[in-house]
């Protein structure tokens, strides 16, 4: 069985636009028998990292020195075969996200290699991520607009010498609802997130096609920018 961990970073939690793609998502998963577990990194009453010594790489291998809620995600992390990290596009992540990620250090073993001119580590022994993927939702128009974040959770996954199994990209998430009903481009976006949820399990992959639709513009930039220019 496939153990798949999703944290989501939304503030807004359950009630939010991430919540609102991430679900159909997860569905597809776990129709394929996958093992799903969602945590809402916003619950948890995490402290930022503050060890600048590398304490968990050195002093106490493995072992964060921080004694928090973190502590219970650390055996649910080492238990992942894939982590699905999603978040909105703050500036460019919220506070509470940034915290889990940045408390990811104690899973990677410091033994450090250069490959294609970057230094790179190693998830530890016991920590069986093989796959990260992004989901991802913003307010603005276009997609590059979560370029950072993108790069940010690529990043992460190329440090500990994982896969990163694709990006998942739903600019103005918004726009899939009218007067709180989904429209006709959110049916068919809701489908493809969780056909491609399927697919994931089932092949391990996402097919590239399905997830530029899931990002197509669901209005015209004109028109957004002019919607948003109104509320001034």
């Amino acid at each position: 069985m496939v153990n798949v961990l999703a944290i989501n970073g939304s503030p807004r939690k359950s009630a939010g636009n991430t919540a609102f793609v991430l679900a159909p998502f997860l569905e597809g998963v776990s129709e394929m028998g996958a093992e799903v577990e969602l945590i809402y990194a916003s619950k948890l009453k995490l402290k930022p990292c503050s060890c600048g010594t590398m304490h968990c790489w050195y002093n106490s291998p493995g072992v964060c020195c921080i004694d928090d809620e973190m502590g219970q995600i650390y055996p649910k992390l080492k238990e992942a075969d894939i982590l699905i990290l999603a978040t909105p596009v703050y500036i460019p992540l919220p506070g509470a996200m940034q915290n889990v990620l940045n408390r990811l250090c104690p899973l990677v073993e410091p033994g450090l290699e250069f490959r294609e001119a970057r230094t790179r580590a190693h998830f530890r022994e016991d920590v069986k991520i093989k796959k990260i993927i992004l989901v991802s939702t913003g307010g603005w128009w276009e997609k590059e607009n979560m370029g950072t974040v993108v790069r940010i959770v690529k990043e992460l996954a190329e440090d500990a010498s994982v896969e990163f199994g694709g990006a998942i990209l739903r600019p103005h998430a918004f726009m899939m609802k009218q007067n709180g009903q989904l429209t006709e481009d959110g049916k068919d976006i809701i489908e493809e997130l969780r056909v491609i949820g399927k697919e994931l399990i089932q092949t391990g992959e996402m097919d590239p096609g399905s997830i530029k639709n899931i990002g197509r513009p669901l209005v015209s930039e004109e028109d957004l920018r002019q919607w948003y220019n109104q509320a001034i």
